[in-house]
C-alpha cells in the first residue's frame, strides 16, 4: 500500500503542477472555500512542507507551539513571498511527496495534495474527473486520518458514494459523488451535491 499511495499521490501532484503552470494572474488571486486563502495560497500551503523536510516540519511546529493550523499559516506567509511562477518551480523540484507528506505510508500527500487540488479547481470553475484509483483510497483515509476533521463530521452516519465501491459507518445515510464526500469529510461545504437523511446533520456540522 505504501508505495502505491506514494505513486499515485505523484500522479496527483503532476496534474496539479500542470494545472497550476497554466492559470493566469487572475486565477492566482481567486478566492477558495478556505477562509481568507486563494488559490495562490492553498498552491502554497500543499507545496510548503515538502520544501522544508521533516527537520524544518520539527522547527515550524515548534515555532506554530506545536499546533498545525498555526503551522499551516506559517507555511502560507512564506510561499506569498513567492511569485506564482516560483511556487510552480517548487512543484516541479518536489514530484515526489517527501518529509511529512510521506506520512502513512504516502497517503497523507495523496489525501491532502487530491483535496487542495480540488479547492483550487472548484474555485476556478474547473472540475474534472479524478481518476477512481486515487479517490477512493482518499476517501477512506480521510474518515480516519487524524490532522483531518473527517471522523467527527461522519459520525453516526451512514457515507454512501454513487460512482465508487466506497461506503463507510452506519446511521443516518448520505449519498453522493465520492468527490463531493471526499470535500464534505475534509470540511467543506458541499451545497446540494449530497442526498440522504443524514445530510442535515453533516450540513450542521459543517456550519
Amino acid at each position: 500500500m505504501s508505495d502505491d499511495a506514494t505513486e499515485l499521490a505523484r500522479a496527483e501532484r503532476h496534474d496539479l503542477t500542470m494545472l497550476l503552470a497554466g492559470l493566469g494572474a487572475d486565477d492566482w488571486a481567486r478566492p477558495t472555500a478556505l477562509p481568507g486563502w486563494d488559490v495562490r495560497d492553498v498552491a502554497g500551503h500543499v507545496i510548503s512542507y515538502d520544501v522544508i523536510g521533516w527537520a524544518g516540519f520539527a522547527r515550524r511546529m515548534a515555532r506554530a507551539r506545536f499546533r498545525l493550523a498555526r503551522a499551516n499559516d506559517v507555511g502560507v506567509a512564506l510561499a506569498r513571498e513567492l511569485s506564482p511562477a516560483q511556487i510552480v518551480g517548487q512543484f516541479r523540484a518536489h514530484p515526489r511527496p517527501v518529509g511529512l507528506t510521506t506520512a502513512f505510508g504516502g497517503r497523507l500527500g495523496l489525501t491532502d495534495g487530491l483535496i487542495h487540488h480540488q479547492d483550487i479547481r472548484r474555485a476556478l470553475d474547473r472540475p474534472r474527473v479524478v481518476p477512481p484509483e486515487r479517490l477512493a483510497p482518499a476517501l477512506r483515509f480521510a474518515l480516519w486520518a487524524p490532522p483531518l476533521p473527517g471522523r467527527r463530521l461522519a459520525r453516526g452516519l451512514r457515507l454512501v458514494a454513487t460512482d465508487l465501491d466506497v461506503e463507510w459507518g452506519q446511521g443516518s445515510e448520505v449519498r453522493g459523488p465520492a468527490e463531493a464526500l471526499l470535500m464534505a469529510v475534509a470540511g467543506r461545504a458541499i451545497a446540494g451535491e449530497l442526498s440522504g437523511p443524514g445530510v442535515p446533520v453533516l450540513a450542521a456540522r459543517l456550519g
